[in-house]
Formats: C-alpha cells, sequence, structure tokens
C-alpha cells in the first residue's frame, strides 16, 4: 500500500483515479503554476504597483471598535464600557487604554473608522474576498463556486515572484479548529489552482483548558508556530528527494486517463509541489528559528505572533501576499458576546499591543516598509450597546480597518461614527471599497473582471471603488 498525496492506494496493481485526482488538485500547493506571464496581466495591470507585498491580518469573530479604535468616553456607560482612552501620536485621536504601544504609531497608519456592510457572519468571506452577499449558512463551508480570495486574483493577475509561493494563509485554513474548511481564502469558481498555500499548525495551550468552564471563561494562551506544510503527515521535506521516483507509479495510471485536463497537469502539479518544499528559499522563509529568541519574544510566542513574525518572513523573501487569520484552539477569536472586556484585556489587545507594533519596526529597520501593505480589520464592529453577559453582539453596520505602509497616509483617520458607534456620519467603507484598494496598490485595476465557473465576466471589487483619500 503507499500513501503518498492522497488516501491509501495500490502501487503496483493500481492506483484510483480519484487518488490520482487529489493529488492533481491538491489545495496546499496552489498558486505555484499561476503566476507565469500571460495577456490577462497586460490587461489587469494599467498602472505600476505601489507594493510589492500584502500583509492582511483578519480578526476573526469581529473585532469590537468601540474599546479598541472608537472609544466613546462621553456615552453612557452602558455604551462606553469599562476602558478608558489614552491619547495617541495623532492629536485629538483617542484609542483603548490597552494599546498603549499602538498609541506611539497612529502619526505613522492610517486608520478608518467607518468600515460598514450587511454581511453578518464570522466567516472570512467578507473580508477575504470583498463580497458581502453571501449568508451564514452557506458560507460555513467552502464551495467551488464561491468568489476567489483577494490572495487568489492577485495570483490570477500574475502578481508573485519566481521561486515563492504567490499566496499564503497563516497558521492554517480558516475552520481548522473546528475542523471545517471556512469560505474565504480560496481560488473559488477561478479554480483550486489559485488556492493559497497553507501552512499547518498544532499549538498547545499555555494552560490546562477546564472544559467545564464557559466558552467565553478561558483564557490560554495557545503556544506554537506555523509550519511548512509537507504532503502527507508521515512525509517530511527532508525526505522529499528520495520519494521523487514514486511519482513515476502514477504516471502510466494518469495517461490511460484519456485526456482528462486533471491528468495531464498532473505532473506538472505534482513537480511544482515537490520543487517548493525542496527550495532552499522557501524553507529558509518558514524558518522561525533563525530568528533571535529576543525578535521571538517581541513578537510573541503564542500562535499569533508567531504568525506575524512568519509574516514578515514571508515577505522578506518574496511572497506577495500573505493572511494571517486569528483562530486558534481554545477561545482564539474575537467573537466576545461574553465577558467582552476580559477577554479583550487578557488576551486580544495584548497581542495587537505587542505583535503589530514589533511587525512595523521590522518592516522599517529592514527597508520593507514602503513595498509593503499591513492591513488588519475583522469580519464586523460589536453592538454598542452593552448585554446583560457583559459582552457585546454583533454588529456589521460599523467597525475599523486599519492601514499601514508607504503607500497610506501617515496619521490619517478617515470617516466619522456617530456617538454611539452604531454608524457612519460620512466616508462609509465598504469590503468591496478595501479590497479595491488593494488592487490599486497592487497595480491590478479594481475594474477587471475574472470569469466564473460558467465564463460569466465578474468584476473583481464587487462594485467597490478605492478609498482614495488614504493614499499618498
Amino acid at each position: 500500500m503507499l500513501t503518498v498525496l492522497g488516501p491509501a492506494g495500490q502501487a503496483c496493481d493500481g492506483v484510483s483515479r480519484r487518488a490520482i485526482l487529489r493529488a492533481g488538485s491538491l489545495s496546499l500547493f496552489g498558486g505555484m503554476l499561476a503566476n507565469s506571464a500571460h495577456p490577462r496581466v497586460a490587461y489587469a495591470t494599467a498602472k505600476a504597483p505601489k507594493v510589492k507585498s500584502v500583509i492582511l491580518i483578519d480578526l476573526f469573530g469581529g473585532p469590537s471598535h468601540i474599546d479598541m479604535f472608537d472609544p466613546k468616553p462621553d456615552a453612557p456607560a452602558e455604551v462606553r464600557g469599562e476602558f478608558a482612552s489614552i491619547p495617541t501620536s495623532v492629536t485629538g485621536l483617542p484609542i483603548c487604554e490597552h494599546l498603549p504601544r499602538m498609541a506611539a504609531w497612529m502619526n505613522r497608519v492610517t486608520l478608518i473608522r467607518t468600515l460598514s456592510h450587511g454581511y453578518n457572519s464570522h466567516n472570512p468571506y467578507a473580508v477575504m474576498t470583498g463580497f458581502t452577499g453571501g449568508n451564514d449558512q452557506q458560507d460555513y463551508f467552502w464551495r467551488p463556486t464561491d468568489y476567489p480570495s483577494m490572495g487568489s486574483v492577485a495570483t490570477y493577475f500574475g502578481v508573485g515572484q519566481p521561486g515563492v509561493p504567490p499566496y499564503v494563509v497563516l497558521p492554517a485554513l480558516p475552520g481548522y479548529s473546528q475542523s471545517l474548511r471556512r469560505a474565504g481564502p480560496y481560488g473559488g469558481f477561478l479554480g483550486r489552482k489559485y488556492d493559497p498555500l497553507f501552512s499547518t499548525c498544532d499549538p498547545t495551550l499555555d494552560q490546562p483548558l477546564d472544559v467545564n468552564k464557559d466558552f467565553y471563561e478561558d483564557q490560554s494562551w495557545a503556544i506554537g508556530d506555523p509550519k511548512m506544510p509537507s504532503l502527507n503527515e508521515a512525509l517530511t521535506a527532508d525526505s522529499l528527494d528520495r520519494r521523487r521516483s514514486l511519482l513515476k507509479q502514477f504516471d502510466e495510471q494518469a495517461r490511460l486517463m484519456d485526456g482528462a485536463r486533471a491528468m495531464r497537469d498532473l505532473d506538472t502539479w505534482q513537480k511544482a509541489a515537490f520543487d517548493l518544499l525542496l527550495s532552499p528559499r522557501v524553507r529558509g522563509a518558514f524558518d522561525l528559528s533563525a530568528e533571535t529568541d529576543a525578535t521571538r519574544n517581541r513578537f510573541g510566542r503564542d500562535i499569533f505572533g508567531s504568525s506575524v513574525l512568519m509574516a514578515r518572513r514571508l515577505v522578506e523573501h518574496g511572497v506577495s501576499y500573505v493572511t494571517i487569520h486569528t483562530e486558534s484552539k481554545a477561545n482564539g477569536h474575537w467573537d466576545t458576546h461574553n465577558n467582552n472586556f476580559r477577554m479583550l484585556r487578557n488576551l486580544r489587545l495584548p497581542f495587537i499591543d505587542r505583535s503589530l507594533p514589533a511587525l512595523f519596526e521590522d518592516l522599517q529597520a529592514k527597508g520593507l516598509w514602503d513595498s509593503t501593505l499591513v492591513v488588519m480589520c475583522g469580519d464586523m464592529g460589536r453592538t454598542p450597546k452593552i448585554n446583560k453577559a457583559a459582552g457585546r453582539d454583533h454588529w456589521p453596520q460599523c467597525g475599523f480597518a486599519l492601514l499601514a505602509g508607504g503607500a497610506v497616509k501617515p496619521g490619517y483617520v478617515h470617516g466619522t461614527s456617530d456617538k454611539q458607534a452604531a454608524y457612519p456620519i460620512d466616508f462609509p467603507v465598504s469590503p468591496g471599497d478595501l479590497c479595491a484598494t488593494i488592487y490599486e496598490l497592487l497595480g491590478i485595476s479594481y475594474e477587471a473582471t475574472v470569469p466564473d465557473h460558467l465564463t460569466r465576466p465578474i468584476p473583481i471589487s464587487h462594485g467597490g471603488h478605492p478609498v482614495w483619500e488614504v493614499l499618498t
């Protein structure tokens, strides 16, 4: 029996067609063949790109905007909450007291306070694609007919450098901790060729998880690092060279599959996967042991801090689009229906205030600030009024996005929410607008279209327009 690139199958007396198809569409290695030159690149890139790389940090679950970057100190107690606000390096711009390091950086970043839409779902579908027309039940699980992610669209239009994956998702595929694949990061109707390279992780908790406690009471940190994937859990990168010959066992079976496109592409896909895992450049990018203990500690040893550091390393090695999805074991999420203030104070805000400034410091020190766009946002904001469980509920009507890098205005605040941070007063920004802004900076026309599974032209920005005011 042989287990390589898929489920067990017979090596000598026939490999199942299903096993070969699984090998040919292995999503861990999507995008490796997708950034070669083709005519659509010229069509989509009417302008020179202003950035080479994007790091998207998805605060999964919905971060409380009013308790972070849009405090309302004059609102009633049931709205303003427990946290005080502090001044920042931008005159007249207060933020949460538990973000003191971020307060010092506000004169070098852009803050959007009016991210608004109607997609009330925890799935990262809207964050990663810009599309807000889905629904929670459907989007719990990815589908091949989904809209493609921004990273997949960028890969489709040729963004990327030879020798490295153009698009990586850290620390694992969204939904991994719940044994499901949430919609959002995939190539969707463009095909699995444009899926990202997903890292893998298996974090441990810094203290035992009491399963009898309420889900919103647990305060465990998930400790660990994202890892470079292997083709099989039992197949390490160090052993891949010795296993290359095993690919030949698929060749004869593949040739017997008359004209099937997946079969014709099989050898190329597999070769790309092997070449990727054996590449010293890629393996070096994923090697966090190359960082000093001081650097590791600056970012944090938890899975999110390690993912932010890994994102910096990937950009440094030439990866063009990196997404960090903040989901982990235990309650590693921003869905604060209960104990909102405890959850934010003890885990979530310390992560932001530690890892994000560390990322900014490194991007500047390594000369990557001007060529990198960092975007941090979440599924939605939280309700202005605190509920009976000391939590805040879903509120997509108003939220925030933080943008950093040389292509956005330093110290700029875009949009104003009302007195309770419930609705935008002016300049509302949709996920499609944010999506169009990212495309604009990557040199992709935000008005471009891509063919869906029925070959219909679909606008990549879903009707959004770049937020020109935030750009330099």
